[in-house]
């Protein structure tokens, strides 16, 4: 008699706390072994488990073992001889320790420092004898000395002369500017900062004799205004000061420097005040500030979404993500620019992370139902390039962990199915449907319409868990990249600059891209005959959340709608957002000369033609669209005797839906279906 075992059912939003994620992946010097992080969001204690795990990179029957604790170990980066690991550990208070462990069994952990604020980026000195950090530096008189934590009312008034003085998730940078500090190895000297002034500093990377740091900054007067940010090269023994590299218009980001010392590999937005742009790779000769940019024959993002990864050298070449059609994909590229930028890890999925050392390329690379596993190839530091763009050899992948695959197992995952829609000019839009978990066939269910951020982001082939818990909750799933999505060609993304733009003009925001995500959802009812047409609703987040509230302000196809996060009045967020200067550079005009512009491609604007039911969640400490942006169209909808419901997020910022208290992101999970239940199927 064979037995009878349950199935396991579809996700809920307690599985929130299930969902583990693995990243920042770091190969040893010798290629043998690779260290990576493991994040656990813990419900009961409504925290997150930080830790480090290490995995061989070679042969087979690899078993991957934590290195340190459940606790807040993050960055976990290598000493050049192998033999122990750095990492930063993060307490509740935000304050930080950088330690150093020995990858042997039986070591003992040193504290080589602490800091006052989070530790955001760390790299071992080539020699070995030093390390260099990134974290925000609080001015003692206001904050207070030697961990002294002073009252707000009991602290100065600030003084801002910039238009950058906050940021969301960081908070106040006026006061608490982000500087580079060089510290010994062994603790035996306290750390030093060597990016003076009140100027931000991130991306650092040591030169290959130990001797100086490259990073990129703003640190002239308008920058504020012009965007621009340079490449700038400092002695790490504190010497002397900031040298630019390169700058004087574009945005610099992310560099790294040669094995040969000659050279910075960064990335590049060659007009900031003009989004968007495809962000490209480019080489930076240090001594000239010769530029090359050895990637623009690809027409796609090269800097993806979220990747604070910088271009990696392998020998002479580069290795780079590029978003592609709902993908993420691993890219090399020649530094000399012997030959076109050739694909070296592709297929329909999602590579988050990356790194290469001792010829051992390793990633993690997700899929709609996997947020990620690790895997490896090798890939020799002098392999060439064959004809045709493809690497001389197809190394195989090897894969090293299956640490998500119990949730996967305990849980039914839908898979997505790709469909293209026609827009009302006849452009083809890529887009996917998933099923309701357990439809029948002949019977309709609602469905839901999901919008992306961005909107130079994209959706496609990653792990979504609001996909997962409306598909398991009995509604379909539909999702699309219209225009203005990254992950196609530069002129798809700038299709959404305002009208009155000088350069490129394009529909405006909620023009081309509101077609666009409406031929979505009519192509999908004419298309799954598990759609009830009646029973629609739309939800986004950010700029999801605009298209959202646009959506309601101009059809009445929908009978609910979720507006989260969003940007409702482009005029007041030009003003009051932490990123001054993104919505212009999509609007064209300042605000100042021509707030009409703002005003005609506001969802505010439109508030007395919204008749859908409509739910708002916003963060009150959400700087990016801040919370005076729900309460605009809340105040008016209400005014107008509508009855709209609105949740206001305490403690949390616009990274909610990613990395927000997980408790709260479960209650996120509950109102949004409980919302969508009520009106689609009550």
């Amino acid at each position: 008699m064979s037995q009878v075992t349950d199935s396991p059912a579809g996700m809920c939003p307690a599985d929130i706390g299930r969902v583990r994620q693995l990243g920042d992946p770091r190969v040893s010097p010798d290629g043998s072994a690779v260290a990576f992080t493991v994040t656990d969001p813990d419900l009961e204690g409504n925290r997150y488990a930080h830790r480090i795990w290490l995995v061989g990179a070679r042969g087979t029957g690899a078993r991957p073992r934590p290195f340190t604790g459940p606790g807040s170990e993050q960055l976990p980066r290598w000493s050049p001889d192998g033999g122990r690991l750095a990492f930063a550990v993060t307490g509740d208070d935000g304050r930080s320790q950088i330690c150093v462990l020995p990858v042997a069994e039986g070591g003992e952990r040193l504290v080589v420092c602490g800091t006052e604020a989070p530790v955001t980026e760390l790299e071992w000195a080539p020699d070995g004898h030093a390390l260099a950090f990134a974290a925000r530096d609080p001015d003692p008189e206001r904050y207070g000395r030697n961990g002294e934590q002073r009252r707000e009312k009991d602290m100065p008034p600030r003084r801002i002369s910039g238009l950058f003085y906050r940021f969301n998730q960081a908070g106040w940078t006026v006061d608490r500017p982000a500087r580079v500090f060089v510290v010994a190895a062994d603790g035996s000297a306290a750390a030093r900062a060597v990016t003076p002034g009140p100027f931000e500093a991130a991306g650092l990377t040591w030169s290959p004799d130990s001797r100086t740091l490259a990073f990129a900054s703003g640190r002239h007067e308008e920058r504020d205004l012009d965007l621009a940010v340079d490449l700038w090269m400092v002695p790490a023994d504190g010497s002397g000061i900031p040298r630019r590299v390169i700058g004087g218009g574009p945005a610099y980001s992310l560099p790294s420097w040669s094995p040969d010392g000659g050279r910075l590999a960064c990335y590049v937005d060659p007009t900031p005040l003009r989004s968007p742009r495809h962000r490209q790779v480019a080489v930076i000769d240090t001594a000239s500030g010769t530029e090359q940019v050895l990637t623009a024959s690809l027409d796609r993002n090269c800097a993806p979404f979220g990747s604070t990864r910088p271009p990696v050298w392998a020998g002479d070449r580069l290795l780079f993500g590029v978003e592609d059609h709902g993908n993420v994909h691993l890219y090399l590229v020649s530094a000399n620019r012997a030959g076109l930028p050739v694909l070296l890890a592709g297929g329909d999925r999602w590579i988050s992370d990356w790194d290469w050392a001792g010829g051992t390329l390793a990633f993690v690379a997700g899929s709609p139902v996997s947020a990620g596993e690790l895997a490896a190839q090798d890939l020799p530091a002098g392999e060439p390039a064959a004809a045709g763009g493809r690497p001389a050899t197809d190394p195989a992948e090897r894969a090293l962990t299956s640490l998500t695959r119990p949730f996967a197992e305990a849980v039914r995952l839908a898979s997505p199915r790709r469909f293209s829609a026609r827009s009302a000019d006849g452009t083809e839009v890529e887009c996917w449907a998933i099923a309701p978990d357990g439809a029948a066939t002949g019977q309709r269910y609602p469905a839901l319409l999901n919008v992306h951020g961005g909107p130079f982001t994209q959706y496609g082939n990653r792990f979504v868990d609001d996909f997962q818990l409306q598909a398991a909750a009995g509604f379909g799933v539909l999702y699309c990249n219209p225009r203005g999505s990254a992950g196609y060609g530069e002129q798809w993304g700038r299709a959404i600059r305002g009208p009155d733009c000088a350069q490129d003009p394009g529909t405006g925001w909620g023009g081309a891209d509101y077609a666009d995500v409406m031929a979505c959802v009519e192509t999908a009812c004419q298309r799954f005959d598990w759609i009830d047409p009646s029973r629609l609703g739309i939800l986004g987040g950010s700029y999801g959340g605009f298209m959202t509230s646009w959506a309601i302000g101009h059809t009445s196809l929908f009978r609910a709608a979720c507006s989260e996060r969003a940007c409702n009045n482009l005029l007041t967020m030009e003003h009051s957002a932490d990123i001054p200067g993104f919505i212009r550079s999509y609007v064209g005009p300042d605000p100042l000369t021509n707030p009409g512009a703002y005003l005609r491609h506001s969802p505010v604007s439109y508030a007395r033609d919204m008749t859908t039911p409509l739910l708002i969640l916003h963060s009150e400490d959400d700087l990016r669209c801040p919370i005076s942006q729900a309460e605009e169209l809340f105040v008016a909808l209400r005014l107008l005797g509508r009855e709209p419901v609105m949740y206001r997020f305490p403690g949390e910022n616009h990274e909610l839906t990613r990395s927000g208290a997980p408790q709260h992101r479960v209650s996120r999970a509950e109102l949004i279906l409980a919302w969508f239940r009520r009106h689609l199927y009550g």
